[in-house]
């Protein structure tokens, strides 16, 4: 019996630890992420994806179809999104390696994109504003971030909603071409 006692106080001085409530923390949130990750994607578009044509918030015209060839980062984000925050520079990363196109959700009018654009040195010309969130509809994405990445013929090979790091779009762009 006194063995039993002993044991039972060094579980509980372990579980005690703070590296240790750290990890359980860690692990509890995780399995809650992805417990809450398969609504967070909803119904997204699977296989081919939905063609559009679109003007940037810079004038110029986008087609979904001139970007058959190579790997494609369709990415859905917005100006009041702290997780879009988090991932910008991220995101222009990737779009020195790959092609891009932003999707821009319920984020004010193109003026307002244009500037937001300046202020936190993005890529204006490849921005489109989704004001009406039609495409983001299109791809059935219901939050925001989310990244939808295309082999050379336009087939959606990868989705990430949430928060994702350059590292892992430019590695599973990489592996698409």
């Amino acid at each position: 019996m006194p063995h039993q006692k002993q044991q039972s106080t060094q579980y509980k001085a372990f579980f005690k630890k703070n590296w240790v409530q750290n990890i359980l923390w860690l692990l509890a949130l995780l399995a809650i992420f992805l417990v809450l990750r398969p609504f967070m994607q909803g119904d997204v578009a699977q296989g081919q994806a939905p063609s559009f044509i679109a003007k940037t918030i810079t004038g110029e015209t986008i087609n979904l179809a001139d970007f058959k060839g190579e790997p494609v980062l369709i990415h859905f984000w917005a100006t009041w999104c702290p997780i879009c925050e988090l991932e910008l520079d991220g995101i222009e990363e990737v779009a020195k390696s790959y092609k891009l196109i932003k999707i821009a959700t319920n984020s004010g009018t193109d003026e307002e994109l244009l500037a937001y654009a300046k202020e936190n040195n993005m890529v204006a010309s490849t921005i489109i504003n989704d004001s009406d969130s039609k495409l983001m509809q299109l791809y059935g994405a219901k939050a925001v971030p989310a990244s939808f990445m295309l082999d050379k013929n336009g087939e959606i090979k990868f989705i990430e909603v949430g928060f994702t790091t350059s590292y892992g779009l430019k590695t599973r762009l990489w592996s698409l071409k």
